[in-house]
């Protein structure tokens, strides 16, 4: 079975440069948490050019949750700062960060938009 935590993280740190991200730059720690267990993820933003490691440093935005609840926003069951809203995860520094690392998860089920099309620009 796959995991799409995981796959997301890999995949995420595979493409080396985002279109849709290229006015980021800081970076993003996800928290997250399974029992007693955290695992950390460290985003690198640097004007599209994104890196994904493990290192548990000083970040400029942390994002604590759930590993499950994760899960479920890179699968596009949820989404994260809604999911902070309603108090199932914390947000702490750049806000921004979290919601620029929004373009790249799928767009919530049933609303018919795909992470592309909301990060397009209108002209």
């Amino acid at each position: 079975m796959d995991d799409p935590v995981s796959t997301f993280f890999d995949e995420l740190g595979r493409q080396g440069h985002v279109d849709l991200l290229e006015k980021a730059q800081g970076t993003l720690r996800i928290d997250l948490m399974d029992g007693k267990k955290t695992e950390h993820r460290l985003i690198q933003f640097d004007r599209g050019t994104i890196s994904v490691s493990r290192k548990n440093v000083k970040a400029d935005c942390v994002f604590r949750t759930d590993r499950a609840l994760f899960g479920r926003i890179v699968r596009g069951e949820a989404n994260g700062v809604t999911a902070a809203l309603r108090g199932e995860a914390t947000v702490d520094g750049d806000l921004e960060l979290l919601f620029l690392l929004q373009r790249v998860f799928p767009a919530p089920a049933g609303n018919g938009k795909s992470s592309s099309a909301r990060g397009r620009r209108r002209r």
